[in-house]
Order: structure tokens, then sequence, then C-alpha cells
């Protein structure tokens, strides 16, 4: 069974997780085949599709957005799951709503949306990055899951077995 692992992402958080996913999928014996959205020019030959995107202002990059609409009724055909990797450090007292992010979903009817926790590195964002995610009061880190990521990874890899 071949399967796609695609992710748009802005500082690399989004691609380590996608290539986690990747990892995990290939050592169950999948044929995966990595690459960010803009590189995908068709899913012929592909029976699943797992497709993220960081998330900036509550919204999918562009590039994954492109990639949903550009291939939007093959998807439709495919078993598709989507992952979002971005809200992290938010302080718990703010009210987060996943369902606000990747609405472009929308039209695609994925077997599930995961959010993921990210990364917040204010070295590597630009100053109105910086000055965004510190009012919006995140804090400095690394909060990504990785045994959640693995155990999502591995949920795929049996749903797609028991198809």
């Amino acid at each position: 069974m071949k399967v796609l692992v695609t992710a748009a992402s802005h500082h690399g958080a989004t691609i380590e997780v996608a290539d986690a996913i990747a990892r995990h999928l290939t050592s169950d014996g999948f044929e995966v085949v990595r690459k960010s959205p803009e590189e995908v020019d068709s899913l012929d030959g592909f029976d699943a599709v797992i497709c993220g995107s960081a998330v900036y202002m509550t919204q999918w990059l562009p590039e994954a957005h492109d990639f949903m609409e550009r291939f939007a009724q093959q998807l439709h055909k495919l078993p598709v799951w989507a992952f979002s990797v971005g809200m992290n450090g938010v302080p718990k007292h703010v009210p987060q709503d996943p369902s606000r992010i990747g609405p472009v979903l929308t039209r695609v009817d994925a077997k599930e949306l995961r959010s993921f926790a990210g990364r917040y590195d204010p070295s590597i964002l630009s100053l109105r990055e910086r000055a965004i995610v510190r009012l919006a009061g995140a804090v400095e880190g690394d909060f990504r899951d990785w045994n959640a990521i693995d155990q999502w990874a591995e949920s795929i890899a049996q749903q797609l077995k028991q198809d």
C-alpha cells in the first residue's frame, strides 16, 4: 500500500512531525512518499494521504490549502488523515477551538483531524512573528508530544491494514 505524507511548514517543526509519521508507517511495511504539498503533482498510485500543516493565525499555511483545493476530487476517493501543528505554549486559560483550524478540510471527508502542539523558538521567528506570539501569551519551548504522534501514526497503520 502506497501512502503520501505531505506537510506545509514555516519553521520546520511540522516537517519533523510529518517525517516521524512517515518513518513509523515505513517501519510498519507501507510504501511511503514524503513530499511537501507544492511538490505533489498527482495522487495517481496512492492508496491513502496524510496531510498536515503548521497553524498560523488559526489557519493552515497556503501550501496546504492549495494542496487540498488542487486534489479535492481525488481526495474524496481516498482515505485521508490530516494534522495541524501549532498553538503551543498558549496559557491553559485561553480557549482553543480546534474546529477553527484547517477549515479547508470541510470539502474533504478526512477520517480524522489531529492537532499537535508545536514548538516556539523565538530565535527563528521574525520580529513580527515574535510580537504576535508574545501577545498571544505563548511560552517558549518544544511542546511536541512524540509519543502521541507515534500513537497516531500507529492508529493510521492499523486502520490501513484493516481496509
